[in-house]
């Protein structure tokens, strides 16, 4: 038997009228659902089977799912399962209809995804009271989401101008402080001026740089992974950090094995975290020290450990260490900005490139932050 069209009733259609999907093995009982929530100006659509629910739902999600429990096939329950397992769908509300009232076929409905279960024979005031409920809440969800979205947007927007007009600030006070160092007068009453703007603008930098890509993994922005040489991209982060070492007269040294060490990565990613790590080091490592970027290759990974002479951490810093602006007890030897966002973001990038981040360390005796990633011929 072909499914009945679907019913469209136009009867002083409200602002808040909705798609409902009504799936029920009985057209008669869809005809019934439809009269009632039809004259409220609701678009009714009828499925009478599980399969041709879902198919109305891949053409078009609707607002609210009217389904019954008990159908041939697939039933209730597994269609339900199937609604919430898509991230599609899994916020459509679902409320179940049903001539069975035992309380095991309740619970085992409302555990598989419903958020309402009605008794058929229905009554007609509270069926429409419980669907105006769930619509308001979706509705509230809906727009408590968009505001996210917007705020996110918005904090977005503003940190990426920063972070340009800081950039630009930055590069301006590098410049007039160089000059001044070359030139014949020494203005010290100007050079202290620009070194205040430098170190400043540096601050603001690197906390708009974290915030970013903290954002950015919280969000789960897919990464786009392929074949790299971790010993290229750890040698690559090391040649990028040479010139604030030389500031801080570190030595930086890197040890690369001559086995292959070809990991599935995002290079962007892979980037960011050796970078937050060699940052760290350098933080917090007094000049003259030593500081050791060595790669190795296990038979099911690859490693990159990155190790200092700073102060180390206690047990109560490993302890809350990734976790988001976490204060630890140790402080930066040259007064670089510490936000306390940079290990978070790094577990959060390597755990999504199926990797996990390792510290070894004791309070006084340094630190040795070790990235390991799957070789990537055992990536799947």
């Amino acid at each position: 038997m072909n499914p009945p069209a679907p019913l469209t009733l136009h009867a002083e259609t409200p602002a808040t009228s909705a798609r409902i999907l009504v799936v029920d093995d009985q057209p008669a009982n869809i005809q019934v659902v439809g009269s009632v929530l039809g004259k409220l100006g609701h678009e009714i659509i009828p499925a009478c089977d599980g399969p041709t629910a879902l198919k109305r739902l891949a053409l078009r999600p609707p607002d609210l799912i009217l389904l019954d429990l008990l159908m041939p096939g697939i039933d209730g329950c597994e269609v339900c399962h199937k609604v919430r397992e898509n991230p599609e769908w899994k916020d459509i509300p679902v409320i179940f209809l049903s001539a069975a009232d035992d309380k095991d076929f309740i619970v085992r409905a409302l555990e598989s995804g419903g958020v309402d279960y009605i008794t058929k024979p229905f009554n007609q005031a509270e069926l429409i009271s419980r669907v105006r409920t769930q619509l308001a809440l979706k509705s509230a969800r809906d727009r408590l989401k968009q505001l996210v979205e917007d705020k996110d947007e918005l904090l977005g927007i503003l940190a990426h101008d920063l972070k340009g007009h800081l950039g630009g600030m930055q590069m301006s006070a590098q410049l007039l402080r160089d000059r001044m160092a070359r030139a014949e007068d020494d203005d010290k009453r100007a050079a202290q001026l620009a070194d205040n703007i430098l170190h400043s603008s540096g601050q603001l930098l690197g906390f708009v740089k974290e915030f970013l890509a903290n954002a950015a993994a919280d969000h789960h922005i897919t990464l786009k992974r392929t074949t790299i040489s971790l010993a290229a991209a750890a040698a690559a982060a090391v040649h990028h950090c040479q010139e604030a070492a030389r500031r801080k007269r570190l030595d930086v040294r890197i040890d690369l094995p001559s086995a292959e060490t070809a990991v599935l990565a995002d290079p962007t990613a892979l980037d960011q975290v050796l970078d937050n790590l060699l940052s760290n080091a350098l933080k917090f490592s007094s000049s003259g020290k030593l500081i050791l970027v060595k790669v190795q290759s296990g038979p099911s990974h690859v490693d990159c450990q990155i190790e200092d002479q700073g102060p180390g951490f206690t047990a109560q810093d490993k302890a809350r260490m990734f976790r988001r602006y976490a204060r630890l007890s140790a402080r930066p030897t040259g007064g670089e900005p510490s936000t306390g966002l940079g290990l978070s973001i790094v577990r959060k990038l390597v755990e999504a490139m199926d990797g996990e981040v390792l510290c070894d360390s004791e309070s006084g005796k340094g630190a040795t932050f070790t990235v390991r990633l799957p070789h990537a011929s055992t990536s799947g």
